[in-house]
Formats: C-alpha cells, structure tokens, sequence
C-alpha cells in the first residue's frame, strides 16, 4: 500500500501540476512536442494529488472510452496495466472454453 503524502507537499505538488497544464499554450508553439510534454506532466502530478481530479478523470474515460484508453496508455497508468492483463485472460479463457474468439 503506498505512503501517504504530507498535506503540504500534496498541494504544492497539485498546485505544480496546475502550473503546468497552464503553462502548455505558452510552451505548445516552442518546436517539438514541448507542450504535450508539460501537459502530460502536469496531468499526472494533478491526477496523483487531487481525488476530484481522477473522478472527473474517470467519467470524461466513460464518455470518451478511446480518448480513455490513449490517456491511460500515454500515462502507462498501472490500472490499465491490469484491466489489459484481465483481458487477454478472459479472451484466452472465452478462447478455450468456446473454440472461437469473442466478439
């Protein structure tokens, strides 16, 4: 089970993550991929440090479930490690159990 951060440091690193989703324009016209860089980074840190963050996180993946599913591998978040892991599973087994592939 991971530790839990001091208050402090969880919104000095929240407010960090803010910083840098609002720094993305200012970086975005810089060559190369700067600006999804600084997003990216400033995604993770709000996503790690802020609950309302990952419930929002969580219904924009429901409403846009391939938008969801790039999100998750871009930030090889270890929750979709294992979804993809349940996955391959319950196809191999379906595989067995049936003959055939699932569709």
């Amino acid at each position: 089970m991971a530790r839990k951060r001091h208050p402090i440091l969880r919104n000095a690193l929240l407010v960090l993550g803010l910083f840098l989703i609002a720094l993305t324009p200012i970086v975005g016209p810089i060559p190369g991929p700067g600006g999804i860089v600084v997003f990216g980074a400033g995604l993770v840190l709000v996503l790690q440090n802020a609950g309302w963050a990952r419930k929002l996180f969580a219904r924009g993946k429901r409403r846009w479930p391939r938008a969801g599913h790039y999100c998750d591998l871009a930030l090889r978040r270890p929750s979709f490690r294992r979804r993809q892991a349940r996955d391959k599973e319950q196809r191999a087994a379906a595989t067995a159990a049936f003959g055939a592939t699932p569709r």
